[in-house]
């Protein structure tokens, strides 16, 4: 199996952080301060939908084990008493014990195929897994940056708070000079008041952000939770991998192509294990049995001990054209099997697309509002520099002001964006766990 590698390092960490942490079962969120690693670990840990997945797949394993069982002899054992009653009087007690045993010699191959079908089966539920682990990874991903972006709001917000309070005092000191007209300090005020609506609006936004985090790791959304910033520079494998690359690493590590291509294989061997059931089978038999029954019981004299060997044909002649129908319905989805591949396949290819045209578009978007916030920026200082000497009106400080508030969100919310959109070319290629460990690198980098 491909990807049973990939499902042993997903459980790893789950049953490890499970047995030294005890974060199944912990009430509140760790205190410290968490990397995006680290808060994955966690949620693998506790997530109910991912345990649901996995235990889907252990069941499926469990599944394929048992069918292993018709290459095994079948043994039955059976015991029995009996008192017989007759003309109103009791007889006396007989006993008897009997062993027999069925082993299947040939089928044309039909259990081999049932066996086939239960291992792709078994398959196609580790690679469900996969599929649910990277999901719920990447939503993880997602309310991480969307919290940072959040908190990098609010922190954009109290800066310009700063500035505006700033203005205030010095509209206020000017007019007490006569320099500026009341309308000056008026307009600071409406300016202050309005950078205050907007920190507020921040961390509320910050505090939705936070619970929605807290909610995906199943802890209460009033919780506390501290995580950590990331790295200023980042790169991703999709940086230097043209899109054929990024569509050859799909079809090899994608879970729902590879979830697919198995389901495919299992309607397959389905379809000829429906056929071979109207072919003739060969099974070799054998009994022994011991009874003990009174002298004056029916059968007495009889031999105690007795048994049998023997071999056994049988072959369907008819059922009610059921076996004809299996067939045909085995045959059909076996078809379907075929067009979903497909149709997962295309999918699959666009989504790979997608996410390779989002990432490069939202490097040009980071670029942009760069340069954007770096000219907001200095605008901001020399517009107020400009009015401390009277070259500049306080509506004109309140517009550049405005300028700035709007390129530091623009800037913010790019560069999370970023993030995310790496992440979500990780996830259509099947390489979320990568993304993962580079995070992990490039904090260790940046300690």
């Amino acid at each position: 199996m491909r990807k049973l590698s990939f499902l042993a390092f997903l459980l790893t960490p789950f049953y490890a952080l499970a047995g030294t942490d005890n974060c199944a079962t912990r009430t509140h969120a760790p205190s410290e301060t968490l990397n995006l690693p680290a808060v994955i670990e966690l949620g693998l840990c506790r997530n109910p939908q991912t345990a649901a997945s996995y235990l889907a797949y252990e069941s499926s394993r469990f599944s394929k084990n048992a069918g292993y069982a018709n290459y095994l002899p079948n043994i039955s054992a059976g015991a029995n008493a009996s008192l017989p009653y007759r003309n109103n009087e009791w007889g006396d007690w007989s006993y008897g014990a009997s062993l027999s045993a069925s082993y299947l010699i040939f089928d044309f191959g039909k259990r081999l195929s049932d066996q086939k079908q239960l291992i792709y089966a078994w398959q196609a539920a580790g690679f469900d897994y996969d599929e649910t682990v990277q999901n719920y990874i990447y939503g993880l991903i997602g309310s991480y940056y969307s919290l940072l972006n959040a908190d990098a709001d609010v922190k954009s917000a109290e800066k310009l708070l700063s500035v505006a309070k700033t203005a205030r005092d010095m509209a206020s000191k000017k007019f007490q000079a006569g320099s500026v007209a009341k309308a000056d300090v008026l307009k600071a005020d409406t300016t202050l008041a309005s950078r205050e609506l907007d920190l507020e609006r921040a961390k509320n936004n910050r505090a939705i952000a936070k619970g929605k985090l807290l909610a995906q790791l199943s802890f209460s959304a009033d919780d506390e939770l501290n995580i950590a910033d990331l790295p200023t520079e980042i790169g991703t494998p999709g940086d230097t991998k043209s899109l054929d690359e990024l569509f050859e690493m799909a079809q090899q590590k994608r879970p729902d192509l590879l979830r697919a291509s198995a389901n495919k294989d299992a309607a397959w061997h389905r379809r000829n294990s429906a056929f071979l059931k109207n072919l003739p089978s060969i099974s070799a038999s054998g009994s022994l049995s011991w009874n003990n029954r009174p002298s004056e019981t029916y059968g007495a004299g009889m031999d105690e001990i007795s048994g049998s060997i023997g071999i056994r044909a049988s072959m369907p002649i008819f059922a009610g054209f059921a076996n004809l129908y299996g067939v045909k319905s085995a045959q059909a989805n076996y078809e379907r099997a075929i067009e979903n591949e497909r149709q997962i396949n295309d999918n699959a290819s666009l989504d790979v697309f997608t996410a390779y045209q989002n990432y490069k578009t939202a490097q040009k978007v980071l670029t942009q509002t760069e340069t954007l916030l770096a000219s907001a920026t200095e605008s901001e200082r020399v517009t107020s520099g400009m009015y401390r000497v009277g070259r500049a009106t306080m509506l004109d400080w309140q517009t550049v002001q405005s300028e700035l508030l709007n390129a530091q969100q623009q800037h913010n919310a790019a560069r999370y964006d970023l993030f995310t959109k790496r992440a979500a070319v990780a996830l259509s290629v099947g390489e979320i766990m990568a993304e993962i460990e580079k995070e992990e690198i490039d904090d260790k980098e940046n300690e």
